[in-house]
């Protein structure tokens, strides 16, 4: 039966890096796959180049995994810990109200990046069954450089228990992620493309693939 999925992302690239792979195989299932961009850049702080060119590499990348819709929603980035907790709940829920998800994946609450903990609290508060009821499954995904540079002692750690085979997409998943031409570099950058294949490499040896992405399991409904 074909699902809704929607995958939350603080900035763009957190989806390719996330989940990338993941979201070729729902692609290819047949689901449909919404992405939910909860900052965006202006030029304020940014130049009207740069910001013109992140736009034009979310449509690229948007086009490549063939999302069924994107919605970007206006905060600036680093300074969402700045926005009521309020005004971003209904934000996220607004638009899960509109597509109805089956599956939500979001961002690991111990990322170093501030970010990712205020959009995965707000994501949180939007996947209560008894006003969300499409909602089956949450997983929150982990990302290079945010989720692997944990400073935090007392945080428990990314402990993955679910993993997705991504072996027949973790070449196009290197392809999309090569368009965020600025968040991409050589080895021992930590996302260089060595680092995001042996990633995948380490999670799928975990779960008897050539390669993986792996999620933790926040809830899963009893149907």
């Amino acid at each position: 039966m074909k699902k809704s999925i929607v995958i939350v992302t603080p900035h763009p690239d957190d989806e390719t890096l996330g989940c990338g792979g993941t979201i070729l195989r729902h692609r290819s299932a047949g689901d449909d796959v919404y992405w939910l961009i909860v900052t965006k850049m202006n030029e304020k702080s940014y130049s009207k180049e740069r910001v013109q060119k992140r736009k034009s590499e979310i449509e690229e990348v948007a086009n490549k995994y063939g999302f069924t819709k994107i919605f970007q929603l206006p905060y600036e980035a680093a300074k969402l810990d700045e926005v009521p907790a309020s005004e971003l709940v209904s934000e996220i829920g607004n638009v899960f109200a509109d597509i109805e998800p089956n599956i939500v994946y979001a961002p690991y609450r111990n990322d170093i990046h501030s970010d990712h903990k205020v959009v995965f609290d707000a994501t949180m508060s939007c996947t209560k069954w008894f006003r969300y009821p499409s909602i089956e499954k949450v997983l929150v995904y982990e990302t290079l450089s945010e989720t692997d540079f944990i400073m935090n002692t007392d945080a428990n750690g990314f402990r993955p228990t679910t993993f997705i085979n991504i072996s027949s997409f973790l070449d196009e998943k290197l392809e999309i992620m090569k368009i965020y031409e600025s968040e991409i570099a050589p080895h021992p950058f930590p996302r260089s493309e060595e680092a995001i294949r042996a990633l995948a490499t380490l999670r799928g040896a975990a779960a008897g693939a050539r390669a993986a992405e792996a999620f933790m399991l926040v809830k899963e409904r009893v149907l």
